[in-house]
């Protein structure tokens, strides 16, 4: 899987591709290179493309303007995510999102709306929490259409396949067209760029007498561009069996194929993008250091959450605990003020709740409130709660499980 952000050297323009399996290796690029041309190379060789907008930056500058029309006909990969959504209140939210979508319907020119995801894609607390849940609700099917690439892999390269058979279709057709109007002897030249000036004129020619959709044209400039060092006397006739060859595989054998994916499908478990982000935990050699984070307090002997305790009962106690320990509702009201999101906050109830009884006590709950604290310094959390942060009322006794298991034997 290639997975690759670039920031254009030259505007502020974000943009990540997904690939899957499609060779989309390359070498070194050149210091100078057509930057749109690069996008264009990418986004041919990718399974997604994720543009990114600030909700405070919406501007579409003429070169991100090119940059994103430089991904033209890969229009089905293209997601847009307005990001930092939560530095607004929800009216101005939403005129900021009617504002995108006017912008991007000037840009992208596709029959149907470009998916937008709106939130703040990062763990910190949201400023303004009135959307929380439609936050959470976007980077979830986010998260969603990502980890679906591989499983919709070989249909996408079906559908690779099909763009390349008709667009072979359409420029046998333009190359015969031309041939058919150059010159037996003289005024080739002349003629020939008559020919490459009146191309736009030829498209639509072409498009009504072998009723061919205008999204199937190759690029009239980029085309005009490379007509320019051919002989279009020298380009091969029409050859109709080729034509019809094509056809039928466009109208039976591609229907075939299609049929045989989703069976293959069918009886394999469905492949997911693992690991990451989608793991929900980044730890490991690349952490920010042992001592901290997560990690401070596992070479002390004491309980590092009891140098606060004295700070967390006091919220504790103002939450009516029933018999040492406090409801999951009660709990989550105070959690809350943290401001993190609620995918954060579920995780760390899951670490907190050492005995699974659905309750927090006295030293639970002071857990908790260790790793908000812990989140909202900007570190990662882990996946299973450390030894050292274990509460000492929840540890096991050595003592005690050697003499069971003494008894046991």
């Amino acid at each position: 899987m290639l997975q690759a952000a670039y920031r254009s050297p030259r505007v502020g323009l974000r943009f990540a591709l997904w690939g899957l399996g499609q060779n989309a290796h390359s070498d070194l690029l050149p210091l100078c290179y057509d930057f749109a041309e690069v996008l264009r190379w990418f986004g041919e060789r990718v399974d997604r493309i994720i543009l990114l907008f600030d909700a405070h930056k919406l501007d579409i500058s003429d070169e991100f303007s090119e940059a994103i029309k430089a991904f033209k006909g890969q229009d089905d990969k293209i997601r847009v995510v307005l990001n930092k959504a939560d530095q607004v209140d929800t009216q101005q939210l939403m005129r900021v999102y009617g504002a995108l979508m006017w912008s991007l319907g000037k840009v992208i020119n596709t029959p149907e709306v470009v998916r937008v995801y709106l939130g703040s894609f990062w763990a910190k607390p949201l400023q303004n929490t009135e959307n929380r849940r439609l936050f959470e609700a976007e980077s979830q099917d986010l998260f969603r259409d990502i980890q679906s690439l591989p499983r919709n892999a070989a249909l996408r390269k079906l559908n690779d396949l099909i763009k390349r058979a008709r667009l072979a279709k359409v420029h046998a057709y333009i190359i015969s067209y031309l041939k058919k109007e150059m010159p037996s002897l003289f005024g080739r030249e002349k003629k020939k760029e008559e020919l490459i000036m009146r191309l736009p004129e030829i498209y639509t020619i072409l498009q009504r007498e072998h009723h061919i959709s205008p999204g199937d044209f190759p690029n009239v400039t980029k085309m005009q561009e490379m007509l320019q060092h051919y002989d279009f006397s020298k380009f091969p006739s029409l050859k109709m069996k080729l034509i019809e060859s094509v056809d039928k595989m466009l109208a039976t054998k591609i229907a075939v194929l299609m049929a045989m994916i989703r069976e293959e499908e069918s009886k394999q478990p469905p492949a997911m993008v693992s690991g990451g982000a989608f793991e929900g935990s980044e730890d490991g050699p690349f952490g920010r250091g042992y001592g901290e984070g997560i990690s401070a307090g596992a070479d002390a002997d004491d309980w590092i959450v009891s140098r606060d305790k004295h700070r967390y009962d006091e919220i504790f106690y103002t939450l009516m605990p029933i018999n040492g320990k406090i409801t999951g509702v009660n709990a989550k009201k105070e959690m809350m003020n943290s401001r993190l999101p609620n995918t954060v906050l579920g995780k760390i109830w899951k670490l907190a709740d050492c005995d699974r009884d659905g309750m927090l006590d006295d030293e639970e709950f002071a857990l908790a409130q260790h790793l908000i604290q812990i989140k909202l310094e900007g570190y990662e959390l882990p996946s299973e709660l450390p030894d050292h942060l274990v509460p000492p009322s929840h540890r096991k006794n050595p003592t005690a499980d050697a003499l069971y298991n003494h008894t046991e034997d």
